[in-house]
């Protein structure tokens, strides 16, 4: 069973938690990709030339907007995700931070800078570095996030004055397309729409816009990546992770606990800064372990029939998301590990997967090398710091991940020792919601990143440099005609400004080496 199949000119939207269709949108033709890009980057210029608080008002009328229609949003995203609604009601909250965020700061994040002159030469310049949007950007996102996954970043593409071009997953495309007839239902200007439709049309997509955003996994960020680098554009790309939790002795462990499973378990388990595997420190290791398999068992698992929270978390998204998990604990199984909990599909209709806690697991399984993407949770007793923060490195992904300690110097120090683009002491998830921090991974978990106050909203832009003269005279000393006269000044000049002694300074004879 998959939650969306591709007709010929249709995608059919089945929720995962019943299989029952839910809806379809037509797909998006490559005739019509590019007269989607044609018409944005004609409405472009007028949208830039808004202004700062022009464009904040639209995106303010936008939000307005998505909070009259909350519940009839939330009511999609959960129909096509297959979400409890206690975890489908963590997408909305994101959309609105963001897009109050930006609305505020964009001027001064993107206001002019004016760097110093370098030296006493060019101190007769004016020196302007000014941010100008690209044209046209492109915001590819994925499954597990409808709102919350494009709304990280568009509110900052906007406020920058790009237009958008944006394809949601082809899993989860309804509620997206609400939120673009949103935007038109407002009356904005007509710099954002959307593209539906699977690789193809991303690939469409990315062949018609001036800068990619991507969020998704590595396989398809690589060929993003790649054509992007063939068409010599920019790309942002946000990819899987594999994020190790640290326990250590003198952890806080009913925390500790707490944190793992709803770090390792929420949304199913997927989403990129997942707990996805935890290394506890030996003397603490049985007493953690019982903690967290017990708060495992009492976890309530379905899609709630309606706007009050019944279960903990939900479905998976696909058939072949079900698939892998069911894999990497059989591989764990038949190498040595035991499920203390789950381990097991859940009878009945729906992609329900039981909340599986693994131990005796180790790195020559699957469950520990590659994403799972899934409610997993496998847990390794280590000896010591040390052992932990090599095994944590232990991988290709460099996403993020948390120390547990009540030392927070100790907690530190780890910290600076992890190959993670993001550390979460005493907490797992937290980073992403600090918008004046990146987000973003190392190695194999992306390139470039999201959010991080002016960072995350200069990567829309240009940088432009501007260099005027405060006194203009007829002719400058290095323009024709050539003389030996010209060349004597410059050379004096330059030895005189660029030497840091004098007798160099002066041009004065080298001192003789002979003593």
């Amino acid at each position: 069973m998959s939650t969306a199949e591709a007709a010929t000119d249709e995608l059919i939207v089945r929720c995962p938690g019943t299989g029952k269709e839910v809806g379809r949108v037509p797909v998006t033709s490559g005739a019509d990709v590019a007269a989607l890009a044609a018409s944005l980057r004609a409405a472009q210029p007028a949208w830039e030339a808004l202004g700062y608080a022009g464009r904040a008002a639209w995106l303010h009328r936008w939000r307005d907007w998505m909070l009259d229609n909350e519940q009839q949003l939330l009511a999609l995203v959960q129909s096509e995700t297959g979400k409890s609604w206690n975890d489908t009601n963590v997408e909305l909250p994101i959309a609105l931070e963001v897009i109050n965020y930006y609305a505020k700061n964009a001027a001064s994040f993107l206001a002019d800078e004016h760097p110093k002159p370098h030296t006493p030469a060019m101190a007769t310049k004016q020196i302007a570095v000014r941010f100008r949007p690209h044209p046209l950007i492109a915001l590819i996102t994925p499954w597990n996030g409808p709102i919350g996954n494009p709304m990280l970043d568009l509110p900052a593409a906007l406020m920058a004055g790009c237009a958008a071009l944006t394809k949601p997953s082809e899993v989860t495309p309804l509620t997206w397309a609400a939120l673009i007839d949103g935007w038109k239902a407002i009356g904005a200007p007509p710099v954002l729409d959307c593209a539906q439709g699977g690789g193809d049309v991303g690939a469409a997509v990315v062949d018609v816009v001036d800068m990619v955003h991507f969020t998704g996994s590595v396989a398809t960020g690589r060929r993003i990546g790649a054509r992007c680098g063939e068409r010599l554009i920019p790309c942002s790309l946000e990819l899987g992770g594999k994020d190790p939790m640290l326990v250590l002795a003198d952890a806080d462990l009913e925390r500790a606990a707490n944190a793992a499973v709803w770090g390792g378990f929420m949304g199913a388990g997927q989403a990129c800064i997942s707990v996805e595997r935890v290394y506890v420190d030996a003397p603490v290791f049985d007493e953690f372990v019982d903690l967290v398999a017990t708060k495992t068992r009492a976890l309530r698992v379905g899609m709630d029939p309606g706007p009050k929270p019944a279960f903990d978390l939900g479905a998976m998204a696909t058939e072949d998301q079900v698939a892998i998990v069911e894999r990497h604990v059989a591989d764990a199984l038949a190498k040595g590990a035991r499920a203390l909990t789950g381990g097991r599909r859940l009878d009945g209709p729906g992609l329900f997967y039981a909340p599986t806690v693994l131990v005796d697991v180790d790195h020559t399984m699957d469950c520990m090398r590659e994403e799972t993407f899934g409610p997993t949770l496998p847990i390794m007793k280590v000896d010591g710091t040390d052992e932990a923060v090599a095994l944590a490195n232990d991988s290709a992904y460099g996403l993020s991940g948390s120390v547990w300690t009540r030392d927070r110097a100790e907690g530190e120090r780890i910290a600076a020792l992890l190959e993670v683009g993001a550390v979460n002491l005493n907490n797992v998830y937290i980073n992403l919601f600090q918008l004046g921090a990146p987000q973003g991974g190392w190695r194999d978990s992306g390139v470039g990143g999201r959010l991080g106050g002016p960072s995350g909203i200069r990567k829309y832009c240009r940088e432009q440099v501007v260099v005027g003269d405060r006194i203009a005279p007829k002719s400058e000393l290095p323009w024709y005609p050539a003389s030996a006269t010209k060349l004597a000044l410059q050379a004096r000049g330059s030895r005189f400004l660029g030497a840091r002694d004098w007798r160099r300074r002066l041009g004065l004879a080298p001192r003789s080496s002979q003593g």
